[in-house]
Order: C-alpha cells, then structure tokens, then sequence
C-alpha cells in the first residue's frame, strides 16, 4: 500500500510530531491553514475513520490534542474537520482559529500558512509540552478554561486558580 501517513509512521517520511501512542500519530500538517494546524491519524491503516476499532481512544487523544493545541496556541477556538479524499488514510484535522486569521466564518482551504522551518519546530515543542503537561494531570481535575484564557482546575465544590 504506498499511503503517505503510512510511510510517516514507519519513519520513512519525516514528520514533526506532537503526540504519539501505540495507537495515535499526530504531527503537524505541511500546508498549515493556521499555525499549530495539526492532523491526528490511527497508526493501523483505516480508509475511514468511523472504521476504527478502538474509536474511543482515538477520539480521548483527539480531545487531549485539541487542549495542548488550545492552551500551546492561546486560542479558545479550535476546530476540528474529518475528511478522506486526498489521503485515504483516516485522519482528523485539528486547527486552531485566531481574531483576523484569513478565513472568516468558516475555513477556507485554499488560506494556507507560509509559517518558517524553525517558527513550525517551535509550535510542534510548544503543542507537544501542553499535551504532555495535561496528560500528566489526573483524570479528577478536568481541564476548565476560563473565558480571560486564566486556567482553573474544577474540584468538587470549589474552584481553584492554577498559576
């Protein structure tokens, strides 16, 4: 089977990643609609994704994912698309929207992002630290954030601010 993600988790084609499992590859796209624009693949090669098996854990990663993505880029917005016509291979796109990014309403595929070799290392660094904090976080303390971007950790009764 000759598909790029493929050759990507087998190494073959170099990719900056910002998460991986045993299961789940993400990495940064490279034609970015905004920076940290980031796609989300299962490591076994499904034509769709409704064709996962374990669809439960691929979505937790996406949700982990889209959060480092939200607090690496400092954006309440991030949106998320699936589609399977350029790369047969299941794939989640999850971009990050900002004030004045290019697109408007909705995004437009043809805004692709000209964003450095070095400024593209630097936001996989940023992303991949924010998963690897939140994925250190218990799972009894939910990530909230607040509407000033000031993270807050939700506990029973009371709300507690995190510096």
């Amino acid at each position: 089977m000759d598909c790029i993600f493929c050759s990507i988790i087998n190494g073959k084609i170099p990719a900056r990643k910002v998460y991986e499992d045993d299961e789940v590859l993400a990495f940064l796209d490279i034609r970015p609609l905004n920076p940290g624009h980031t796609l989300i693949i299962p490591k076994k090669h499904y034509r769709w994704v409704w064709d996962i098996e374990d669809i439960g854990h691929f979505y937790e990663k996406i949700q982990l994912i889209a959060n480092g993505i939200r607090k690496a880029m400092n954006t309440e917005w991030v949106v998320s698309l699936i589609f399977g016509e350029s790369v047969e291979h299941a794939h989640v796109w999850l971009i990050p929207r900002f004030k004045d990014d290019g697109h408007g309403d909705s995004i437009n595929l043809k805004s692709i992002k000209q964003i450095s070799d070095k400024d593209l290392d630097d936001i996989a660094e940023a992303i991949k630290n924010e998963i690897n904090n939140l994925g250190n976080k218990s799972k009894k303390e939910p990530i909230i954030m607040s509407n000033d971007n000031q993270e807050y950790q939700e506990y029973e009764d009371k709300e507690e601010y995190i510096p």
